[in-house]
Order: structure tokens, then sequence, then C-alpha cells
């Protein structure tokens, strides 16, 4: 079976990717022209030069596939650079769906947020919603995933706690650090996608993608500076009240790591239930501090 592939050359499509071609499938990954050799290499990968923002763009290009896998998101925005939730999260699902529509595919599988919600606070989350109400209102059968914190050695999360440990005599902690994560690692991830493909079971679910315990943020550090070698990871405690101006100046420098919305996000925690997951796609996730260790004990600064 050839499944279509958007956001392929992400952090996420690459792990995607290797499953798919694993377990023999056929990917076609749908990128923008110069972003070929991010991709990862496989056996019988396919690429088609498009972007999901454009619809002229996918005319054609689905063709001789049964099935897409819809990965492609932001985490922040950069208007300036038509970079926007309402772009890349709404437009670009809108554009995908009347493309398989068109072209005659019958399976769906889109990657949206847990948390996603019509009236949430944050304009990420909204976006991730509206998305999810064009996917549940297509004639395709579809599945939506809501990851939690997806980690994993290229993650935007984890890698970066992991660069402060080691380096840092402080690690920052936004407010109390007492909100419950429940991060995910990415192979476990990429394996509910292409599990979803062969069970008919998950079409028509939503599922919540998260790792089967929450977490404090500080208890996160821990286990992590124990994967790392470190012995105590000594923490820097941020008041928020003190830390909510300092994000609104600095959140349009792309070198800042936060704006408004990730800290509600964060500070809101991120954690559900992941056995209607597990147990539909018959998944078998590795113990959390095995995961980590899988992915960040080796690596150095």
């Amino acid at each position: 079976m050839k499944v279509f592939v958007t956001g392929g050359s992400g952090f996420v499509g690459r792990q995607v990717v290797r499953r798919l071609a694993a377990e023999g499938y056929r990917p076609v990954c749908l990128v923008r022209p110069g972003s070929e050799n991010r991709l990862p290499a496989v056996q019988g990968l396919h690429v088609r030069i498009g972007d999901v923002t454009d619809s002229a763009s996918l005319v054609g290009a689905l063709e001789g596939c049964e099935a897409v896998i819809h990965l492609v998101g932001i985490i922040r925005e950069f208007p300036a650079r038509r970079i926007t939730f309402e772009r890349l999260h709404l437009q670009a699902t809108v554009n995908l769906l009347a493309a398989a529509e068109a072209q005659g595919l019958g399976r769906f599988l889109h990657m949206s947020a847990n948390g996603a919600v019509a009236d949430s606070a944050t304009a990420y989350y909204r976006s991730k919603w509206q998305a999810e109400q064009q996917v549940c209102g297509s004639s395709l059968r579809w599945t939506l995933f809501r990851p939690s914190i997806i980690f994993g050695r290229e993650d935007r999360f984890c890698s970066l706690l992991s660069k402060q440990i080691r380096l840092l005599p402080l690690v920052p902690v936004i407010g109390d650090g007492c909100y419950q994560l429940a991060p995910v690692a990415v192979e476990d991830v990429a394996a509910g996608f292409v599990a979803a493909l062969r069970r008919p079971a998950s079409e028509g679910r939503c599922y919540t993608v998260c790792g089967r315990q929450g977490m404090h943020y500080t208890a996160l550090l821990d286990r992590l500076g124990e994967v790392l070698g470190v012995a105590r990871v000594r923490k820097l405690f941020l008041p928020l009240p003190l830390l909510k101006p300092l994000v609104a100046c600095l959140q349009n420098r792309p070198w800042f790591p936060l704006t408004p919305d990730l800290l509600t996000m964060l500070v809101a925690g991120n954690t559900g239930d992941p056995l209607p997951w597990l147990r539909d796609l018959d998944l078998h996730p590795a113990d959390f501090s095995a995961a980590l260790r899988r992915h960040f004990q080796n690596v150095t600064a």
C-alpha cells in the first residue's frame, strides 16, 4: 500500500516514514522544493514536490495512494513569514482533505494535539480543534491522534532540557514546576499511526497519545538528570508574574524558546488517558526511563 505523508521531513514524520517502510508500506512524501534531503533514506520512498498550503500543488499528487497521514504542524507563529496557525493547521488540512476526496482516497490519519478545544485560551489549541472539525466533517474514514509532549533525540523539548541540565549550574523552572506532564516517545507515536492503517476499529476514533503516567515538571528534570548521569539537578524557580512580561517582550525573537501561548500550555499541564490508544492499536511502549535512556544517555554537549 502507498501511503501519502505530509510533514515527512519533520521530527515525527521521519520516524513515521521509517516505520512505514519497515512494515512494508510505500511512503509517498510531499515536500517543499529543497527539503528532499531531510527525508530518511528508506527503501521504496517516493517524493512528490508540493505544499499543503497550495491546493494547486496537490492536484494529482495523491495518485496511487490509499491512505493519508497528515503530520504538518507548527508550535509557534511567525506571521511576517506567513507561518501562522490558520494557514498551516486549518487551511492546509482543508486543502489536503479536498485533494484526498477528489482523488479517491478513503483513509485519513490526522495529528492534532492533546488539549485541542474550541474555547481554548491559546490560538494553537483553537486552530488544532478547527482542523479536527474539518476532518470529522469529511467523507473519509478518519482517525485523530492528540499527542502530548513528544520526546526523542531530535525533539524541541527534552533535547533542550538535556542541554540545560548538562551545561547550566541552575536549570530554570517556570513557576513552581508542579504542573503535570505525560511525555510520549516519538517511536510510539509513529507505531500508533502505522498500526491504525490496518485496524478498522480505529476509524472514527480520537485518541489521546501520551505516557502512561503523569509527572511533575520537576520530576521530569530529575529523571532526565539520572539518565544523563547528573547526581542532582539544581533548579532556579522563576515566578510567573515576573516571567510573563519578559515572554511577551521577547516572543517574536526566533531564538527565544517561549511565547505567551507556549507558557500558558506548559503551566496548564498535559496529561490524559492513553489506554484506548494502547489497547486499540496493540501498542506496548517501553518504560519512560528506558525510553529516555535510549534517546539521551549517550548524548554529549
